[in-house]
């Protein structure tokens, strides 16, 4: 079944009240996007799922919620300042700068991200690249800062520059020593946020994928180096498959979690987040065939790795990262340690030792770049039907029940049953058009279920539950109805059972 292009999606979710180019009555401003009614609702429900599974339902997480502007040494001690850059390129005619892995990927077909610019400068040269736009030849790449900087204070003057974070993670690890002192929480365990970051990119594109403002999920987790291979969760993990593309391979093979840990690829707390987010996709809908894991390079890793693999989607452009995780050794509590002049250790109660924590995974998941593989892989142009069915998993439907009176005499009674839903469920009430077609909109909004009030139940007590998947129907009383509804949602029941009811 062909996918809608990124352009043609962007379309889509715009009509469907999913996303909007922000600023669009000025002109939009490029990489920013606004969440419209069904986009909040379903970028809400990610971030609550995330939050639910990796902090709620663990006893080693634990959350904060770090400031977006912090001390302007943060970035110096984590190499922000002087290595967060993306090599930018400027047209010796038109004067357009481009990326320049993004233009070779493009023009070449070639993966260069990473590669310092020295060998940048040798593809232009040797490929002959030019300007796309007027033809005309490319300047050497420069380094381009993607930090956004603002100014703190009444003043402006470089004591009073600051910056947005470009990531979530620098807060965990500079309250790491209030979290232990305040937490009582004790080795292995991590650190989770969830929040704002921005990247002032040289070129926003494709959408959602690369935007200037967006937000993450992510987990420090921390381990005693000495027993950094010690990881007795793996085994709940072990066994379940992925396709992965080494360093240097052509094709992904599959394998499992502890088959990557024994050819050490990763460590077994690395395999262990891996395949626990693996697993998140797969559970809330993410078919296995379009997920892979892809290796880092060795000149690809960013200055505080040891190891790092994106969970990458296969978008009908090709595969993308959505998710990365990186085995940060102890870099960013040696810099913060080195640069604030405080202790950030551990004091391990058997040993009577100081730790200096390694940081064995950090998952680091965009929560845009989730929603959108998430609104790929339920995209479905039902032909029978004719019309878009958004097929989300019933937790992640931005609208999980739509309420229709059958005619509008019935309008009064319809609202009786709408007014209770939405105490407890994200609900829409539908008077217009005919049953028919409040169907068509309910699926294109992926609403897993629909509620008809008709004159068959004001005699009995019932209404008609209709499925978004099947287009079944169930009779179902209306005082059950809100708990009925409930236990389709979460799982408790299949709608087939009910129907035998």
């Amino acid at each position: 079944m062909a996918k809608p292009s990124i352009e043609e999606m962007a379309a889509f979710a715009k009509k469907k009240g999913l996303v909007y180019p922000s600023s669009e009555i000025y002109g939009k401003l490029a990489g920013f996007w606004d969440f419209g009614p069904q986009g909040v609702e379903l970028k809400n429900n990610i971030k609550r799922l995330f939050w639910k599974r990796f902090v709620w339902e663990r006893e080693d997480i634990v959350g904060i919620d770090g400031a977006i502007i912090t001390h302007p040494r943060v970035w110096e001690a984590s190499g922000h300042t002087e290595k967060f850059n993306d090599i930018m390129l400027v047209c010796t005619g038109c004067k357009e700068k481009y990326r320049a892995d993004l233009l070779i990927a493009d023009v070449l077909g070639k993966d260069v991200d990473g590669v310092p610019i020295e060998r940048i400068d040798h593809i232009i040269e040797n490929e002959r690249l030019a300007c796309p736009k007027c033809n005309k030849s490319l300047s050497k790449g420069a380094a381009f800062n993607l930090m956004f900087e603002t100014n703190v204070g009444a003043g402006k003057d470089p004591k009073s520059v600051a910056y947005l974070r470009p990531e979530t993670a620098q807060v965990i690890f500079t309250d790491f020593k209030q979290v232990l002192d305040t937490a009582r929480v004790r080795l292995p365990f991590g650190i989770a946020q969830t929040g704002k970051a921005f990247r002032n990119e040289i070129s926003p594109r494709d959408f959602l994928f690369r935007s200037r403002e967006f937000e993450q999920f992510e987990i420090e987790f921390f381990v005693d180096g000495k027993k950094k291979d010690d990881c007795p969760l793996l085994a709940d993990v072990a066994d379940l498959t992925v396709a992965v593309l080494f360093d240097g391979a052509k094709e992904a093979e599959t394998i499992t979690f502890k088959e990557l840990v024994a050819r050490k690829k990763a460590g077994p707390w690395h395999a262990y987040w891996l395949a626990g987010f693996c697993q998140f996709f797969l559970d809330y809908g993410i078919r296995p065939e379009s997920l892979r894991l892809r290796e880092h390079a060795k000149d690809e890793l960013a200055h505080y790795a040891a190891a790092c693999f994106d969970i990458e989607y296969r978008f009908p452009s090709g595969w993308k990262e959505i998710h990365g995780n990186a085995d940060r050794t102890t870099f960013d509590l040696d810099r913060h340690a080195e640069f604030s002049g405080k202790e950030l250790a551990y004091f391990d109660e058997e040993t009577r030792e100081k730790v200096r924590p390694y940081v064995a995974s950090e998952p680091s998941q965009g929560i845009e770049r989730a929603l959108l593989a998430f609104l790929y892989e339920a995209y479905d142009d039902d032909k029978e039907r004719g019309n878009i069915v958004l097929r989300f998993h019933p937790q992640l439907a931005p609208t999980k029940v739509a309420v229709f009176p059958l005619v509008g005499k019935l309008d009064a009674e319809a609202r009786k049953v709408f007014g209770t839903l939405r105490k407890a469920f994200v609900a829409q009430f539908d008077r217009s058009g005919s049953i028919g077609r409040r169907y068509a909109r309910a699926d294109e909004l992926g609403i897993p279920y629909c509620v008809t009030v008709d004159f068959e139940g004001l005699e009995d007590g019932t209404v008609t539950v209709r499925d978004r998947e099947t287009t079944a129907q169930a009779r179902v009383r209306t005082r059950e109805l809100a708990e009925v509804l409930g236990r389709l949602l979460e799982g408790g029941i299949a709608f087939s059972a009910l129907m035998k009811e």
